[in-house]
């Protein structure tokens, strides 16, 4: 089976995207996590934007703070379908600048973009992703969304 990358531009972030990592693991898919900074170490971005699709990836989840360029850059770079995380940093306004750099793509470099600090859902995407074409995956996310349904009875039973 494919396995998901998950990239982030600094160890910062990683409270955030330990989100994704976490909701991956529970679906039994393998992942493997590096620090990418689009800013830092552009030579490494282009290194795992233009090699990941080689390297046995299905889903790349790339999660930025601030100016927020990572995820945009690895989808102009990769062929693999990119899901953008905007995380609000220390140096972000209300997290706004990075929803809004991860959102706001040039046609034909699409990257699709979870809510702010949402790295769970982005795990969740990338699994249904997989899920298309992997039954065993498919039927954990069935079973995961049934689970949430009863939350829901459950929870509206107490309230009642």
């Amino acid at each position: 089976m494919n396995k998901v990358g998950i990239i982030m531009g600094s160890k910062s972030d990683l409270p955030v995207m330990q989100q994704a990592i976490d909701i991956l693991k529970e679906f039994d898919i393998a992942i493997e996590v590096d620090i990418v900074s689009a800013h830092r170490t552009p030579e490494k971005l282009f290194d795992y934007g233009k090699n990941a699709h080689t390297k046995g990836f299905a889903v790349i989840i790339a999660g930025a703070g601030g100016a927020a360029h990572l995820p945009g850059m690895i989808a102009s770079l990769s062929p693999l379908p990119v899901i953008g995380v905007p995380i609000k940093s220390s140096n972000s306004i209300d997290g706004w600048d990075s929803v809004l750099s991860i959102l706001q793509m040039p046609g034909g470099v699409p990257v699709a973009t979870v809510a702010l600090n949402g790295a769970k859902n982005a795990g969740i995407l990338a699994a249904q992703i997989i899920g298309s074409n992997h039954s065993s995956v498919l039927d954990k996310i069935v079973a995961y969304k049934e689970g949430l349904k009863q939350m829901v009875h459950e929870s509206a039973k107490d309230i009642k």
